[in-house]
């Protein structure tokens, strides 16, 4: 009997494909996951809707960053980064994208923020975008690249948290290394998404691309808007501080954007006659990034308890007869796999540990060549998975004038520049270390 994960997986990459809603993708693909297995359809939706909970916070979190968001768009001070962009960046294109991809690495490892900074900086930027006539599948490649190479390759912010994970589920699963080995065997494939990267921004989407014609007053409004800087202004900048030292020290996505969002209603940069539309507004931001991740945690908990990834691995394994090279490609294509379902490297990890230490073992693989396996697998489907923040998180910012798909201008982008280079690197990395 075929494997319930390749096939729901399969349902939901054609589905997704072929424009088919990615909320509706998700909960088809969860519902063959659980009929292949055997699993009525009954048990089949409670087990999707009870994993669901597991990411509530996430939701929320995502919620309150879109309502913060619009309301740091109601201050107008984006209006003054908009308007020094376009003098400085005019016709410079590949350094637009270099920048966008500087400024998401940071937000996994120096301001450990994640996706949050993309519904402040991306909105009020697509005039810009527009303007220089700016292919927004290559300013989706520079964010993914930013949310992705970074905890990849250094252990810092979220890169210490993933290079930990794959540390300790190596150590308990019988393979000994140190965390602070795992950045040397990330680095090898962590150079793919590099040479990824710039194939995207100095070959791929060099050449201009016109998704949005702008009326006269479109232009004006994105160059000559709220040109001049008052108090609510440096409330505005207050509030953004104040949310992330309450996330940094909190360690919580929430009370962070929540205390940005109750600075700016008591500071009235936001009057309170106007908390409907602005938490309306945000909801439509993000509000369908929040329920992915819902839908996807769901997935992720019918895939586990139907046994199916197991059954993958096991199977995977009879076949390899003992060749570390097939053994490498399939141990990554089962990540692949797996991640692309789940849309989380990060708990992906755990699950390919168990599978692969013992594998790794048997073969003879390195714990520095087993790091980097375990790893890239983790990390392959990360980028082009539909239920991914990595690409969720891009889209939802691109998207904010409707002129943006999230299969064919995120994930698809995504998927040929980062998998397939992560793909290549990470066997070249597990067959020399």
């Amino acid at each position: 009997m075929l494997n319930a994960v390749i096939i729901s997986v399969v349902v939901m990459i054609v589905l997704s494909l072929l424009r088919v809603n990615v909320v509706l993708a998700i909960l088809f693909a969860a519902l063959t996951a659980g009929l292949t297995a055997g699993m009525s359809l009954v048990d089949t939706t409670n087990l999707l809707v009870s994993g669901m909970g597991e990411q509530a916070n996430t939701a929320l979190s995502y919620i309150l960053l879109g309502a913060f968001a619009v309301m740091i768009g109601y201050s107008g001070i984006t209006g003054f980064l908009v308007r020094h962009l376009i003098r400085v960046l005019k016709g410079k294109k590949a350094f637009m994208l270099l920048t966008i991809a500087a400024v998401a690495s940071l937000s996994q490892n120096v301001v450990p923020v994640h996706i949050a900074f993309i519904p402040i900086l991306i909105p009020p930027l697509l005039h810009l975008f527009d303007k220089m006539k700016l292919d927004r599948r290559g300013v989706a490649a520079s964010l993914t690249f930013g949310l992705k190479a970074p905890y990849v390759m250094i252990p810092a912010g979220y890169g210490l948290i993933f290079h930990g994970i794959i540390a300790d589920e190596m150590t308990a699963n019988g393979m000994a290394i140190h965390v602070g080995q795992v950045p040397l065997a990330m680095l090898i494939p962590g150079l793919g998404m590099v040479f990824g990267l710039f194939v995207a921004i100095f070959f791929t989407y060099r050449k201009d691309r016109q998704v949005n014609e702008l009326t006269n007053d479109e232009i004006a409004a994105s160059e000559e808007s709220n040109l001049t800087f008052n108090r609510y202004h440096i409330f505005t900048i207050v509030a953004i501080i104040a949310a992330l030292a309450v996330q940094l020290t909190s360690n919580s996505l929430v009370l962070g954007a929540l205390t940005g969002i109750v600075i700016m209603f008591l500071a009235q940069v936001v009057p309170f006659n106007e908390g409907d539309k602005v938490v309306n507004d945000g909801i439509k931001m993000m509000g369908m990034i929040a329920f992915v991740m819902l839908i996807a945690s769901g997935y992720a908990k019918v895939l586990t308890e139907t046994g199916a990834v197991a059954d993958l691995v096991e199977s995977s394994a009879e076949a390899l007869g003992g060749n570390m090279f097939l053994g490498a490609l399939m141990m990554l294509l089962v990540g692949m796999l797996i991640t692309m379902g789940i849309g989380t490297s990060f708990g992906t990890i755990p699950v390919l540990a168990a599978l692969f230490v013992p594998l790794a073992l048997a073969l003879g693989f390195s714990p520095l060549a087993t790091a980097a396996l375990i790893g890239t697998a983790g990390a392959i489907g990360d980028a082009g998975s539909p239920a991914s923040d990595s690409t969720l998180g891009p889209t939802a910012g691109l998207n904010a004038d409707g002129k943006h798909n999230h299969i064919w201008d995120t994930c698809v982008p995504t998927f040929i520049h980062f998998n397939i280079p992560l793909f290549i690197f990470g066997l070249v990395a597990a067959l020399l270390l």
